[in-house]
Parts: structure tokens; C-alpha cells; sequence
């Protein structure tokens, strides 16, 4: 049996319900999963209720874009608390930062002669946190871009005309949150960091000395080449290993939820390790 670690909601940049993400990940014979919104764990409770009523293991998650030196970084936390108040004031900044972005990234769309505006946006993206994903959506949908893709190689990546950038922690900052809230702290699709697989071995290092407790070694884009040499950092560090599709449903539709039929199965068997060391580290 699969379970799936990496998943988004309506309340990030997915397209889905929490109520629809356990019935698909029903329908696809999983026996684990995790939300992991992107800067919100709004949609975590009624996961977790859902999933238990469905008789499916539900971690409680989130995941965090970090800074580590010149990278952005991806930090799911797993088990944390999702109405610790701590955490909600914590996790602010981050959602304030991103209204301010999309704000920026509107007027300069708009200065670009991009017809668009901050209800069409908001209609997109309906509840939660509106990012670029939204954006993107909207210009394909205004058939300003042929694709989801292009509205990042031409408008909204990193140096890009419309390109924004916004307020992050480091990675040592959420890390250590993480810990704080009883979690544990995975770097999200380390493959992506550098194709060419140069830099992994000494940011996970940096990582590993910061309190990091596993990696993200099942995910859909990471060749055999790459998870090789994750499984090799893996025993070095004698890290946790997690896996996921990172599922947005219709805003990613190459991504799909993880289960034997689709050929992308992280295996059950990663689940036992996770729970005992969440409960260790709890309360």
C-alpha cells in the first residue's frame, strides 16, 4: 500500500477540498496522508477528522518556502499542532507577505498591459492563500500564456517582468518552529534545489546541523540517479524519509495523488518510523 505526505488544498494553491482529498486518496487505496498547505494549516483539522472517519493515518502538516545562503528551501513539518496559536502567529508574516506580493505582482502585470485584476484573482482563488499558482490560472484562463508553465518562464519566475519576491524565514528559524510545535521538520523535493546534484550533499549537511530530521527521498520528478544519492545521504545523516506527489489537482495536473495505479507509490512502511519519532518528541 502507498501514502501520499505532500498534498495541497483549496487553502493553498491546490484545487481541492479536504473532504475531496480523502475521498481520492480512498479511491487511489492509500493508507496515509498529509496536508501540507503552503503557509496555513487551515484546512488540517478537517483533514484529520475526515481521515479518521475514513480509517486512513492523517499526519497534520505545512509547508514552509525557507532561505538557506542564496536558495529558497522547502520545510514540510509533520505533527504540529495545527491550533497552537504560537504557530498561527508565527506563520502571519509569511501570509501578510504574500498579500503584499500579489499586489505588486498585479501592478506590474497590469503596467505590462496585462488585463487583470485583484477579484478575477480572487475569484481563482476562492479561500486561503492566494499565490502566483492563482495567477498563473488566471492568465491561461485570459489566454494571455498557452500554459501554466509559460506563466512562469514568461511573467511570474524568479527575474521575470512580474517577478515579486516576499518575506521568508531561514531555513534555521523554521526548523527549529517546527520543533517547537512537536513536528518534525523534512526538506520538501531536494532534487530541485540543483538538477545537476552539486549542492545537496552540503545544504542538507548545513540542514542536518540545524536540527533537520528527514528528506523528502519519494517524489515524482526525482530520477533514479538522484535517489540514489539521497539514499546515500539518507544513511550518512541517518535521517527520516518521507515521500509525495505534491498534489495540487487541477493547478498541477501532471502531479497525481500517489497510489499503485499511477505508478508513483512511497511506500507504507515509511509511516512507523514517523509516528514513533513524533511521539517520542511530543507531549
Amino acid at each position: 500500500m502507498c501514502i501520499d505526505l505532500h498534498t495541497h488544498s483549496i487553502y493553498s494553491d491546490g484545487s481541492s477540498t479536504p473532504a475531496e482529498l480523502i475521498e481520492l486518496a480512498a479511491h487511489n487505496g492509500l493508507k496515509g496522508l498529509a496536508l501540507t498547505d503552503h503557509d496555513t494549516v487551515e484546512g488540517v483539522t478537517e483533514l484529520m477528522r475526515l481521515g479518521e472517519q475514513a480509517g486512513l493515518t492523517v499526519l497534520s502538516g505545512v509547508e514552509i518556502s525557507t532561505t538557506l545562503r542564496q536558495y529558497t528551501l522547502h520545510i514540510l513539518g509533520y505533527g504540529i499542532d495545527p491550533a497552537n496559536p504560537l504557530l498561527h502567529q508565527w506563520l502571519k508574516p509569511l501570509q501578510e507577505g504574500r498579500v503584499r506580493r500579489n499586489e505588486i505582482i498585479l501592478e506590474k502585470l497590469q503596467g505590462l498591459g496585462v488585463a487583470i485584476t485583484a477579484e478575477e484573482i480572487q475569484q481563482i482563488s476562492s479561500c486561503g492563500q492566494t499565490g502566483r499558482p492563482h495567477i498563473a490560472r488566471l492568465l491561461m484562463e485570459k489566454r494571455v500564456v498557452d500554459s501554466f508553465d509559460a506563466a512562469f518562464r514568461q511573467y511570474l519566475g524568479r527575474n521575470k517582468p512580474a517577478w515579486e519576491g516576499r518575506f521568508s524565514y531561514s531555513a534555521a528559524e523554521t526548523i527549529d518552529m517546527i520543533h517547537r510545535m512537536g513536528g518534525l521538520a523534512v526538506l520538501a523535493h531536494p532534487g530541485q534545489l540543483d538538477q545537476e546534484m552539486r549542492a545537496q550533499s552540503l545544504l542538507i549537511r548545513e540542514l542536518v546541523l540545524r536540527g533537520l530530521d528527514g528528506l523528502e527521498l519519494f517524489y515524482p520528478t526525482h530520477t533514479r540517479k538522484m535517489t540514489k544519492k539521497f539514499k546515500a545521504i539518507v544513511a550518512e545523516h541517518k535521517l527520516l524519509v518521507t515521500g509525495g506527489s505534491d498534489f495540487h489537482g487541477m493547478t498541477r495536473p501532471t502531479h497525481r495523488l500517489a497510489g499503485r495505479a499511477h505508478g508513483f507509490c512511497p511506500p507504507c512502511s515509511l509511516l512507523e518510523p514517523l509516528l514513533a519519532r513524533l511521539n517520542g518528541r511530543q507531549p
